[in-house]
Formats: C-alpha cells, sequence, structure tokens
C-alpha cells in the first residue's frame, strides 16, 4: 500500500449498497421487510462484494411517506424491529468487516412527532418557533406561491395556531425552522445517537431543504421549455418554479459545518447528502468543498431518462470542473427513480447484457458507488396497477406518472416460492413474475447471470487502485461509446462502454484487463473493455 494509498478514508471509491428494508427480507411474516431480515441476509450482501449498506429509513413513523415522515428519531418502528436488533445488525455487519449507514431525514418531521403536536397548539409554546409558520395573507391565501414536490400548495392550515405551516413534501411532513438554533441544537443531537450506536455513517435526505428563505420570497417562473424532472414527474407543477427560495438558502452552509464538526468526533463516520436543487451539481460541490461539510454528495443528475454518452459525459465533466476538493458519489437507481434497468432500456424491455455493461460503467467513474438492492440482478420497472398503489405521489399523479412503487417491490430471493422467497406473507407490495423468474437463487446458479457478473466485477475492481482511487479524463469518441482514462500514482487505464446494441468498431492499444463483448477491434452491443498502458 501507498503512502496515498494510506491516507484515504473507507468511503473513497467505496461501493455502497441501498436497502429499503420495507422490501428486503421479511421474517416476520406481516408482509414487510424488517432488520432482522438484514441481519439473516448479511452473507449474501458480504458475497456481493460492497463495502457498505445504506439503510432507507426504519424509524418510528405513521409511515405516510413509508418511513421518510419520522415521529420518533431515536426509536424503531415495531414494524422494522427493535433497537436490540439494531445493535444485532451493527454487530454482525462489522464482523463481515461491512459498514453501516442509515437515512437521516432532518428538514422535516412526521406531523405525529412530538414537536409538531406542541407547536402546532399555540404561538407562545415552547416549541411555537420550531417549524415554519407564517400568517395567511389578507385574503386568507397562503403566504407565497411555494409548491410541494408531492403536487400543490407548499402551505396547510392550522386551525389551532390560524396559520399555514411549510410542508416542502407531503402535508404529513412539516418542515422544521433550522433558522432557531433550538432546533438545530436538538437535530444533532439526535445524529449523534446513532453515532453512539456504532453506525458509520449517514445518507442525509433532502439536506439543502433544511432552510427556507426568512423573507419568504415568491419564486419566480420557469419557461416551459426548461421545465424537466429531477426524480418527479414533469408533468408536476413543481417543475413550473425556479426554487430558489424554499431550499438551498446560503445559511445552510453553516449547518453543513456543524454536521461535519459532529461527524469528526468518531473518526471513520462519514456522509452522504441527497441534493436535488436548481443546480445540483454546483450544489453538490459547494456542500463538500473546504474539507469541512459533507464528504460526499449525490444528486439524480444520472437518475434520469437521458443515456447518451453525451449527456453522461458532459455531466460527470461538470461535476469535475467544479468539484475541486469534495468527493463524488454516483448512482443510477434508487427508491425514488424508475429501474435503470428499464429506464435506459430500449422500450423498457431489460436486457442483460446492458445489465452487466452498467455495473461496470458505475462501477468504474470516479468516486464511490450507490447501488439499489435490485440492481445487482438487472430487476426492471415492476408493472403495478392502480389498486395496489401505496405511493401517495403515484396516486396523485396517476396515470400520467405511476410512482414510485415499481421500483420499491421486494427482491425476489427465489424462483419457485410464492412469494419470491421475500416473505410467507402476502407481501405489501406485489413480488411480480418477471422478477421471479430473475431471483437470487437462479441467478446464483448460472455463471453468465447480473448477479454473477457483479460479484465478479466489484471483487475484481477492488484489486484496481486506478479505479478505486484516481482521476477521470473523458476520451474523445463516437456517439455510442463512452470513454475515459482513470490515472492514480502513474498509472493510467482506459475505460470504453458500447451504451448502443450495434457493434462498434474499436481499435486499441494497451493489455486488456477487463473486457466482456470485446474481439478482434470491435466492441459489440452493450460490451466493454478495459485497458490498462
Amino acid at each position: 500500500m501507498s503512502n496515498l494509498t494510506a491516507q484515504l478514508h473507507w468511503w473513497q471509491g467505496a461501493v455502497i449498497y441501498q436497502i429499503y428494508p420495507r422490501s428486503f427480507q421479511d421474517t416476520s411474516n406481516n408482509g414487510v421487510g424488517d432488520l432482522k431480515g438484514i441481519i439473516n441476509r448479511l452473507d449474501y450482501i458480504k458475497e456481493l462484494g460492497v463495502d457498505a449498506v445504506w439503510i432507507s429509513p426504519f424509524f418510528k413513523s405513521p409511515m405516510k411517506d413509508f418511513g421518510y415522515d419520522i415521529s420518533d428519531y431515536r426509536d424503531i418502528d415495531p414494524l422494522f424491529g427493535s433497537l436490540a436488533d439494531f445493535d444485532e445488525l451493527i454487530k454482525q455487519a462489522h464482523q463481515r468487516d461491512i459498514k453501516i449507514v442509515i437515512d437521516q431525514v432532518l428538514s422535516h418531521t412526521s406531523d405525529q412527532h412530538p414537536w409538531f403536536l406542541e407547536s402546532r397548539e399555540d404561538k407562545n409554546n415552547a416549541k411555537a418557533d420550531w417549524y415554519v409558520w407564517a400568517d395567511a395573507n389578507d385574503d386568507g391565501s397562503p403566504p407565497n406561491n411555494w409548491l410541494s414536490i408531492f403536487g400543490g400548495c407548499a402551505w396547510q392550515w392550522e386551525p389551532r395556531r390560524c396559520q399555514y405551516y411549510l410542508h416542502n413534501f407531503l402535508t404529513q411532513q412539516p418542515d422544521l425552522n433550522f433558522h432557531n438554533e433550538e432546533v438545530r441544537n436538538a437535530v444533532l443531537d439526535n445524529v449523534e445517537f446513532w453515532l453512539q450506536r456504532g453506525v458509520d455513517g449517514f445518507r442525509l435526505d433532502a439536506i439543502n431543504f433544511c432552510y427556507h428563505d426568512k423573507a419568504l420570497r415568491d419564486n419566480p417562473a420557469k419557461p416551459k421549455h426548461l421545465r424537466q424532472g429531477r426524480g418527479f414527474s414533469e408533468d408536476n407543477p413543481y417543475a413550473f418554479q425556479y426554487h430558489y427560495y424554499n431550499n438551498t438558502q446560503p445559511e445552510n452552509l453553516a449547518f453543513m459545518q456543524a454536521i461535519r464538526s459532529l461527524m469528526d468526533k468518531y473518526p471513520g463516520a462519514v456522509t452522504l447528502g441527497e441534493i436535488s436543487s436548481e443546480d445540483s451539481l454546483a450544489t453538490m460541490s459547494e456542500y463538500t468543498s473546504g474539507g469541512n461539510k459533507l464528504h460526499m454528495g449525490y444528486s439524480f443528475e444520472l437518475l434520469t431518462k437521458d443515456y447518451s454518452p453525451s449527456y453522461i459525459r458532459t455531466t460527470v465533466e461538470t461535476l469535475e470542473s467544479q468539484m475541486t476538493e469534495g468527493w463524488p458519489c454516483w448512482a443510477f437507481s434508487n427508491h425514488d427513480v424508475e429501474r435503470v434497468a428499464s429506464r435506459w432500456s430500449k422500450d423498457g424491455v431489460v436486457n442483460t447484457e446492458q445489465v452487466k455493461m452498467l455495473h461496470a460503467l458505475l462501477a468504474t467513474l470516479r468516486g464511490s458507488v450507490c447501488m439499489y438492492q435490485g440492481e445487482e440482478l438487472g430487476l426492471g420497472e415492476a408493472e403495478i396497477s392502480f389498486e395496489q398503489l401505496q405511493d401517495p405521489y403515484g396516486i396523485t399523479f396517476w396515470p400520467n406518472f405511476k410512482g414510485r412503487d415499481g421500483c420499491r417491490t421486494p427482491l425476489p430471493w427465489s424462483n419457485n416460492s410464492e412469494f419470491g422467497g421475500f416473505s410467507n406473507a402476502t407481501p405489501w407490495l406485489p413480488v411480480v413474475d418477471a422478477h421471479k423468474s430473475v431471483a437470487i437463487d437462479k441467478q446464483q446458479a448460472d455463471s453468465n447471470s447480473p448477479l454473477v457478473h457483479c460479484q465478479q466485477f466489484l471483487a475484481w475492481r477492488k484489486q484496481i487502485d486506478t479505479l478505486l482511487y484516481g482521476d477521470i479524463t473523458f476520451i474523445q469518441s463516437d456517439d455510442h461509446i463512452l470513454a475515459f482514462e482513470r490515472s492514480f500514482e502513474g498509472k493510467t487505464v482506459s475505460c470504453y462502454f458500447n451504451l448502443g446494441s450495434e457493434s462498434q468498431p474499436l481499435a486499441l492499444s494497451g493489455t486488456v484487463i477487463k473486457e466482456n463483448h470485446y474481439a478482434n477491434a470491435t466492441l459489440n452491443g452493450f460490451g466493454y473493455v478495459i485497458i490498462e498502458h
């Protein structure tokens, strides 16, 4: 190990596997996954070759947004288990050298949180200023034009106080007032509770939404040709505005520093911020700058429909030009968007060779990797009927936007069991036949499966410091091939990916160290090749 490599942190170049606990493994036979289910499948996670797992929220919650509406930040919802189960999960994961990263939802709480229940009672209680409250306009209308991501006005009338409260997401998710120092301190205390229990880091949900504009200025309108979804439906009115004032406020930078000061007390602990702003790449750079804010940031920029080499190159190059100090993290899928195997496929039809190529592409970009459960299998988006929908977002915008349930269905462990080996009871979302046909047990027995490819590629990648830590420079190529170099400590590898289904001529010099469908100076459809110089 070189001196430079020894100075790097565990999370630099790490592969972080996102677990959506409701849909991972059910051990209580209620149709919902739980913490014991994760414990029971740690050997699978270890064999996959990832470095850490990020677990979506499992805290006490009314589950209006399936855990992203928290009513108690310091306890486990009985649906998922207990604090003792969580402690055992930490113990068992660490015994396998797997880090545990948990979601923290800091910008808002559930409307059933004791803080909000007190705050809403009147304007004089101890928590009166803990949420974003505002008087109505003279005509009774909301204080400004801010919109909720989940549709409609971002203000809800509360008759007890005769005021509106802000909710950037669901009505049941009131926004905390981070201009209040007591709020900031209480939030940080909740974060430290989990650090003291041994977690290795946090994925910070919607972290740029903590502060709002104190003057409550209206957001300006966005021209129609510039309206596009970044993790939300394009016909959602939310896309009709520039969101200059309801998130990403300058005061938030000082709060990022406060989070980092806390994390620095726990060596090795890491923060990964989810960022969705008007210029997410610039915000990622800003929030990870100076070595005193977030460790990593990721955005929705590669969670879109655009799959072209030019778009991917432009996105990565733009971030690289801006993020001169921080560390990037890339994702192709998560629990909020259509699965990448469908989203970037032709006509929604999953192609297993394309899936393998995407495994390799995601794992060779500079930075760390977030891989969503089922991505290793090449799961496509599940077809869910309206009657089966659980997601309030999908119910509101159906049929133009079907919501997020299609990427949240349970993981298929077994090909032959009724519910795919996920549960012995009817699952909260269906295990579709298309997923059972590519179940984990079936793929484990097939040396040519996406799962085996993913395992083998990640194991190989761990041995290549250039891919883990190296700089990235893009290579000029044709319209179908994405190409770049990774360089580290005097070594360079070149990576070529055919994003299309047609073969492309590609004459290369150097030593081939990894390839799929490359031979005779031809890179076949959805093939890749990595060259050492």
